[in-house]
C-alpha cells in the first residue's frame, strides 16, 4: 500500500485495510490495558501513514505533555536541517568553533562538584554531543571513549547550533529565541504539527554558571503529533516531496555511533545520534533490526520500523506492573505480531 502523509487531520483505516490481524491487535490492546490499570496513557499506531489505532485513558487526545528525552532526536533532526542549509559544515566539526563559551565552567561554576570544563573538552564534536559520548565536563572521560548518557552535553550541542543561526546569547539566555525557534519552524511547522517549546533547567547551586551549561529546550506534545515526527523519520527526514531533514545525517543517526562501537563493549551497541536503535539486534532482540526510537522518561516513546512501514507513538505509558520501557518494548512485540 502506497504510503499518505496526514493533513490537519489522520486518515483512520481498519487493521486489514494495512495488512495486520484486527484480532491480534486487539489483543493487544487488551492485554496493554490490563497491564496499564487505571494509570494514565496514549497509544498510537501508524502504518503506510494511516492510523490503524489509538487508544487512550486518563489524558486527552490534544492534550501537550512533556516529551523529556524523546526530545533528544528532534535536536538530532535540527543538525540534520543545518547541515543541508550550512550553518554547520559537519558533524565532525568541533563544539568549540561554534560556542567557544562551552570552556567558560571552572572548577565550582559546575552543575554538582568535581564537573566543570577541562582542556580535552576543545576537543568535542557535535557527533560526540549529540551521541552522548563526549565527556563534556565528566571526569576521566575523554571525548568520544565513553558513551554515557547526560543532559549538559545537550546543552551544548543545542546552543552550538544556536550559535550558528544567532539564536542564543549566553549573557542573557531568555533575550532570543533559541532552539525552540529552530525546533518549530525547520521540523513543526513543515509537517503540520501543533507541538510547543519551553526552557528549563536543574537545580544548581547558586554560583553555577547554568546560562552556559544550562537553559534546556524541551518540548511538550501529543502522541498524534509524535506520530507525525515518526513518520517524518520513517521516510528518512521526507515529507511528501520536501526533504524537511538531510536524508543522509538521518541515515547516520539512526545506527550505532562508531565511537560506540569503537570504545564500547557491544551490549552499549544501541544508541545512534539522538536516536535509540536497532541495527546490531542488542535494544531489542525480539523485534526488526532498521527499527529505532526516540525514548524518554515516563514513557514516552516514538518507535519507528521502516521495513514494516509503522509508528507507534507513546505518550505517556506507565504500568504498576512493570517498568515503563519493558512494558513498551512488550507491547511493541504484540503489535508486530498483528502484522500478516
Amino acid at each position: 500500500m502506497e504510503t499518505v502523509f496526514p493533513g490537519n487531520e489522520w486518515e483512520r483505516v481498519e487493521p486489514q485495510d494495512v495488512g495486520m490481524d484486527a484480532e491480534k491487535l486487539e489483543a493487544a490492546r487488551q492485554w496493554h490495558q490490563g497491564q496499564a490499570g487505571e494509570n494514565p496513557f496514549r497509544i498510537v499506531v501508524v502504518r503506510a501513514g494511516r492510523m490503524v489505532a489509538e487508544w487512550e485513558q486518563g489524558v486527552a487526545t490534544d492534550e501537550r505533555r512533556n516529551m523529556a528525552s524523546a526530545t533528544k532526536s528532534v535536536f538530532s533532526s535540527v543538525l540534520g536541517v543545518a547541515l543541508a542549509e550550512g550553518k554547520i559544515g559537519s558533524p565532525d566539526d568541533l563544539a568549540v568553533d561554534y560556542y567557544p563559551e562551552m570552556m567558560d565552567v571552572p572548577e565550582g561554576k559546575g552543575p554538582k562538584p568535581g564537573r566543570f570544563a577541562k582542556p580535552e573538552d576543545r576537543g568535542i564534536t557535535l557527533r560526540q554531543l549529540i551521541s552522548n559520548t563526549s565527556g563534556y565536563m565528566k571526569p576521566g572521560e575523554t571525548p568520544g571513549s565513553t558513551f554515557h548518557y547526560q543532559t549538559f552535553g545537550m546543552n551544548i550541542f543545542c546552543h552550538a547550533i544556536e550559535m550558528a543561526y544567532g539564536l542564543y546569547d549566553s549573557s542573557d539566555p531568555d533575550r532570543l529565541p533559541g532552539f525552540g525557534k529552530l525546533m518549530e519552524e525547520k521540523i513543526r511547522n513543515p509537517i503540520g504539527g501543533v507541538w510547543a517549546y519551553r526552557y528549563t533547567d536543574f537545580q544548581h547551586p547558586p554560583e553555577a554558571v547554568k546560562n552556559i551549561f544550562g537553559h534546556s529546550p524541551r518540548c511538550d506534545s501529543n502522541a498524534r503529533d509524535m506520530a507525525r515526527m515518526g513518520l517524518l523519520w520513517l521516510h528518512f527526514g521526507r515529507w511528501e516531496d520536501n526533504q524537511v531533514i538531510q536524508e543522509d545525517w538521518m541515515r547516520q543517526a539512526t545506527k550505532t555511533s562508531p565511537d560506540i562501537m569503537a570504545n564500547n563493549a557491544k551490549d552499549k551497541w544501541k544508541y545512534g545520534h539522538g536516536f535509540w536503535v536497532n541495527d546490531h539486534g542488542v535494544l531489542w532482540p525480539a523485534l526488526p533490526k532498521d527499527s529505532f526510537a526516540a525514548s524518554g522518561a515516563a514513557g514516552n516513546h516514538i518507535w519507528v520500523c521502516p521495513s514494516l512501514d509503522m509508528v507507534v507513538s507513546q505518550s505517556p505509558n506507565r504500568s504498576p506492573k512493570e517498568e515503563s520501557n519493558d512494558i513498551s518494548v512488550t507491547l511493541l512485540e504484540r503489535i508486530v505480531a498483528a502484522c500478516k
